[in-house]
């Protein structure tokens, strides 16, 4: 008996304890309202499974309690509840496989018009890239990564010239306008993720990942790596800004172009060959 009246107190304060418990997440500033609903709805489903559970088991302890006038029934096998067990299985899996796989098909789905940000990570900061007036972005490669150009854009694609170069951690991002974040580490394992947007994807060195978002509210939000990545891991963080249009106008007019941050390199270059000259 006073098993059974344990489990009853360990559920119904586990019960008490969620919808009264001060740790929830963070307003959502994006698109992905869709990845709250599936977790809520895992939620019911697992608390809906673990109440009736923890219940049967109070009930079994309190029911079948030993008696000097009982037998015990042994009873190998029960196919039909072997089959009621299965098939209860079976939709329970469903119910909370398939609205996370209508999330994940929307989250992989890019909108044609969303713009495309170059996110690099490394050890440990951020930095990103952008396209410039001709709306795409150079093309890469690990083979030209140096001091004068960290992004390994490669020098003699036309393209990637008008790119715009963010070399801080702070990006700025417009209102209601679809974002494709292209994601490339240059050392290990990286994770962009910025909490209030709910969408993150780790970074690989050597291939790109992706995913995309909506911001929907304006803010200034912490950006986090989301996955280890050495000693400095704790203070990889950065700052994504969502702006009006006007600010975010503003604030890409600031930006350096790649081709301006390779002579603006050169002219250091050369004044520091001077100086030491002198």
């Amino acid at each position: 008996m006073f098993v059974a009246i344990i489990l009853i107190l360990i559920t119904v304060g586990s019960v008490v304890f969620h919808f009264w418990s001060p740790w929830w997440w963070t307003p959502i500033a994006s698109n992905w309202g869709g990845m709250d609903d599936t977790i809520i709805l895992t939620f019911w489903i697992t608390g809906a499974v673990f109440v009736a559970i923890c219940l049967f088991l109070a009930y079994c302890v309190w029911r079948y309690r030993y008696r000097e006038d009982r037998v015990a029934e042994y009873k190998p096998e029960d196919k039909k509840i072997e089959f009621r067990l299965t098939a209860l299985t079976t939709l329970g899996i469903i119910a909370l496989l398939a609205p996370g796989l209508l999330v994940w098909k929307n989250y992989v789905s890019v909108p044609e018009n969303a713009l495309k940000i170059e996110v690099v990570a490394y050890q440990w900061g951020w930095k990103y890239r952008l396209p410039g007036e001709d709306g795409v972005l150079g093309k890469t490669s690990i083979k030209f990564i140096n001091d004068d150009n960290p992004y390994g854009l490669i020098l003699d694609d036309p393209n990637g010239k008008d790119d715009l170069i963010v070399d801080s951690d702070e990006l700025h991002l417009q209102i209601d306008v679809p974002v494709k974040f292209e994601l490339r580490a240059l050392d290990v394992l990286h994770n962009f993720y910025v909490p209030q947007f709910r969408g993150k994807m780790d970074m690989v060195p050597g291939t790109v990942t992706f995913y995309w978002l909506t911001p929907t509210r304006e803010g200034d939000f912490e950006v986090l790596c989301a996955e280890f990545c050495g000693t400095g891991h704790y203070a990889m963080r950065g700052r994504v800004i969502v702006d009006d249009e006007e600010k975010y106008n503003i604030w890409l007019a600031e930006q350096v172009t790649f081709e301006n941050m390779l002579a603006k390199n050169q002219e250091q270059k050369t004044e520091i060959k001077l100086v030491k000259k002198n």
